[in-house]
Order: C-alpha cells, then structure tokens, then sequence
C-alpha cells in the first residue's frame, strides 16, 4: 500500500491532528531497562540512543531530558517518496518562529513542536490545508 506523492494532494489533505499528552526527547546507552511499550520512536546515533516517550513515563524513568514537545500527527498516508511536504510545512512553522522536529513513519509524518507551540503549530499547518 504505497502512500500520496502528489505535493499538493498531500498539503490539501494533511489533516493534522494534536495528540494528547507531553513528550520529551532523551538519550540512554542502552534500552535494556526501557519497556518498548513506552517508546513512540528510537533513533540509534553514534552519541547514544535517543527515544521519544511521554514525558510521564520519563519522569517515572529518571530520564533526564531538556525540551518538552506537543505531539502532531499528519493523517494522510504520505510516500516516503513524496517531495517537499516536510518543507512545505517546516518553512510555514518557522515563518511563524515555530521549531518543528519531523519524525517520518511508515504511514504519516509526525510533528514534535514545543508544547508552547502546540496550539499555535496547528493553526498553521490548519491554514495551509485551506491555502492550498
């Protein structure tokens, strides 16, 4: 099942959605003490391992971490192929002097803004959808 490609169709139809809840990006040298159920992403670096969780379970964790994070969901099924959709949207943010860390999946894109920038972060990716 191969995602959208078409950049417009993507911006059009990106249908973000704020996930509920705080989370926080950390680093660990291993995961063996980390349940996986907690883990939304794992990126393996040559610095350590860095893991997305809530924040809750962070803290719960003793996990140390800097930069609290809303959490959006783009609901279209984009092609890991496709051009330009994390521009688009990353130049829309930062026009408005919002930081965005993009995490790609198999099926959407996911969003990281400051938790400060939440509400405001989906206004905009909202007005792009109506732009377009």
């Amino acid at each position: 099942m191969s995602g959208e490609k078409n950049l417009n169709e993507l911006i059009a139809n990106m249908e973000p959605v704020l996930n509920e809840g705080e989370y926080v990006f950390t680093t660990v040298e291993s995961t063996a003490n980390i349940p996986r159920e907690l883990v939304i992403c794992e990126m393996k670096e040559a610095e350590g391992i860095t893991l997305v969780l809530p924040k809750k379970d962070a803290i719960e964790l003793a996990l140390k971490y800097e930069y609290v994070a809303s959490w959006i969901t783009l609901k279209i099924h984009s092609s890991l192929e496709a051009v330009g959709l994390t521009a688009a949207f990353a130049r829309a943010l930062a026009d408005e002097g919002i930081s965005c860390n993009v995490i790609a999946g198999y099926y959407h894109d996911h969003i990281f803004v400051s938790c400060d920038d939440g509400g405001k972060a989906m206004r905009v990716l909202g007005g792009m959808t109506k732009s377009e």
